[in-house]
């Protein structure tokens, strides 16, 4: 038992001997490895110090090789700037002589100017007491001229100026005459030529339109639906419509009557829909209207983007889509508004085209001309007041603006596609089938034509023909003159454009003649 405790202690013993060798033989190796990196480092230290000073060596001798180099520049800078300022120096030099020079020259022609004006100062003078002189050597004339007379100098004047008007009226008129028909041939020659150019590019059918539209009907029964008990599906109709509907012993026909054709419009639509359904009845009628209403709506919208797209003047305002979609049911004398404002953007352009002028802004401004028509029995204002403010609020181009404004003559156009816009506005409303009128304004017309001819001073006789768009006026012989009855034609012409509103022109023709007779007995 002790033996086995001896050997355990004994392995014990070698155990702990040789830990504690190992611990000492690490210690040991462990300081050689510090001692070797020490000397490492310390070594790179030395390297690194001596690679400092020579990249310090090196960097001094770069920077004073930079310096001498600065300083040969600045040393060459500095000779040229001398070698300029001296050149400058004598150009100043140069410039201070001459300007010495030239105000010696002014001094002397100050001097000589200041003789002269002394001079020209005494024959004022004498010039002023010569013109006293003369001055009352003509007020004693005037004086014995006026006593001798027996009339005023005022009434002298007055008879000198009668005599020469008198005299000169003659000459004046033979010269008016002949530049008027010089101008007039050239101009009718050209505007000839660029009519008729303008209208065999441009060819459309003539659309004429009503105040009434008239709705078929099935049979006759069907009337007594539309009216309803006690009359209130027609007063429904009415109401919501905004038009009146006229039955009467017209067979298988409802007449419907309004000043608005939108409404006119929607209300033909909806009495059709509802006389090809059979249900006729308040609650009915309402919801068809308003049916018709958005559909009305639809197409409008279609036909101002129709236009827009047919006359290809680009982007326009939405809001404005609309308005020229509700021209196709507005009319001016029968004429459809829609279909005369595209044919007035087309013959405006081809106008603007033989003129050079911009084709794409002549046929903007001939759409959009009649603009105002569209809610013109909505908004106070002549359709020109309307157009230019809408046109203004849309921001659209100064010269479709001016044309709406000056395409009736409102006020003088300030660009040359307003006068052509003007052109081809008349051109579109005058050409033959494209208007009508009633018989009382027809009649109205002429009455007024004759009537304005009438009060000229010298005229005999007026008649009105040709619709009303020539007058021949008869004058008295006695009175007027040939060449008096060019100044009468122009008087007449003028008094027609100041107080007719009227489409197209008007041709005035004034006749004379000297009737001589005699009686055979």
């Amino acid at each position: 038992m002790d033996d086995i405790a001896v050997l355990i202690l004994s392995i014990l013993l070698g155990i702990i001997v040789g830990i504690l060798s190992g611990y000492f033989f690490r210690i040991k190796q462990h300081e050689g490895s510090l001692k070797a990196t020490n000397e490492s480092i310390q070594k790179l230290l030395e390297e690194g110090k001596k690679d400092a000073e020579k990249t310090k060596k090196e960097m001094i001798l770069e920077a004073k090789q930079e310096i001498f180099n600065l300083k040969k520049d600045a040393e060459k800078d500095i000779k040229e700037r001398k070698s300029d300022m001296l050149e400058q120096e004598n150009k100043l030099n140069q410039r201070e002589q001459a300007f010495d020079k030239r105000v010696l020259n002014l001094d002397k022609r100050e001097e000589m100017l200041n003789n002269k004006e002394a001079k020209l100062d005494d024959k004022k003078v004498e010039i002023e007491v010569l013109q006293g002189k003369v001055e009352e050597i003509l007020q004693k004339q005037e004086a014995k001229l006026i006593e001798i007379s027996g009339i005023s100098l005022e009434e002298a004047r007055n008879t000198i100026m009668d005599k020469v008007k008198e005299d000169m009226s003659v000459e004046i008129a033979a010269y008016i005459k002949d530049e008027e028909e010089k101008a007039k041939s050239e101009i009718h020659n050209k505007a000839k030529q660029l009519l008729a150019l303008a209208i065999q590019k441009y060819a459309s059918d003539t659309t004429s339109e009503k105040t009434v539209s008239v709705v078929g009907l099935p049979s006759d029964e069907m009337k007594g639906r539309i009216i309803g008990r006690e009359g209130r599906n027609i007063r429904t109709i009415e109401a919501l419509t905004g038009v009146d509907l006229i039955v009467d012993d017209t067979p298988e026909a409802v007449v419907l009557s309004g000043f608005n054709p939108v409404r006119r419009e929607i209300a033909r639509k909806a009495l059709e829909t509802l006389v090809s359904d059979g249900r006729i009845h308040p609650g009915r009628i309402e919801e068809i209207v308003e049916r018709s209403r958005q559909e009305v709506e639809t197409f409008m919208r279609e036909r101002g983007e129709e236009a827009v797209f047919r006359t290809n003047i680009g982007k326009i305002h939405p809001d404005l889509i609309k308005l020229l979609g509700r021209l196709y049911y507005r009319t001016s004398f029968g004429q459809n508004v829609l279909s005369h404002s595209i044919e007035t953007a087309f013959l405006a352009a081809k106008l603007a085209c033989e003129l050079g002028e911009n084709e794409t802004l002549a046929r903007r401004a001939g759409l959009l001309h009649d603009i105002g028509k569209a809610v013109d029995h909505e908004v106070e204002g002549s359709h020109v007041e309307i157009g230019v403010m809408l046109a203004n609020k849309y921001h659209e181009p100064k010269e479709v603006i001016d044309a709406i404004a000056s395409h009736h003559g409102d006020k003088e156009p300030e660009s040359i596609i307003a006068v052509l816009v003007a052109a081809a506005d008349a051109l579109s409303a005058a050409r033959p089938g494209a208007r009508s009128e009633s018989l009382e304004n027809y009649i109205k017309r002429l009455e007024q034509l004759e009537e304005i001819s009438n009060n000229v001073k010298g005229v005999s006789s007026t008649y009105a023909i040709q619709a009303g768009r020539e007058i021949r006026v008869i004058v008295k012989p006695e009175e007027v003159d040939d060449l008096s009855t060019f100044k009468v034609a122009r008087e007449i012409k003028e008094e027609i454009e100041d107080k007719l509103s009227y489409p197209g022109t008007i041709k005035v023709t004034v006749i004379r003649e000297t009737r001589a007779v005699d009686v055979a007995k």
